[in-house]
């Protein structure tokens, strides 16, 4: 099971290594940078679609307890 600390370790790690989320229901999401998600006390925001400048489209909401795995990915 993965706690909000784990996950705000992750993010605010230096140098920062992307990785995947994988939840319960088969979704997977990538954060492939710092600016990309933000960490609640029971959730994450994950920014989706970025344009160049690196805006997003959309947010998606994700509970921690949903969070099955945790993949690391290669930096960009």
């Amino acid at each position: 099971m993965f706690t909000a600390k784990d996950l705000q370790d992750r993010m605010t790690a230096k140098p920062f290594h992307p990785f995947k989320i994988h939840l319960s229901d088969g979704t997977e999401y990538t954060i492939e940078n710092h600016d990309t998600a933000m960490v609640g006390r029971n959730a994450i925001e994950i920014g989706l679609n970025h344009d160049p400048d690196g805006v997003a489209e959309k947010f998606v909401r994700c509970a921690i307890i949903h969070i099955t795995r945790i993949e690391d990915l290669q930096p960009a």
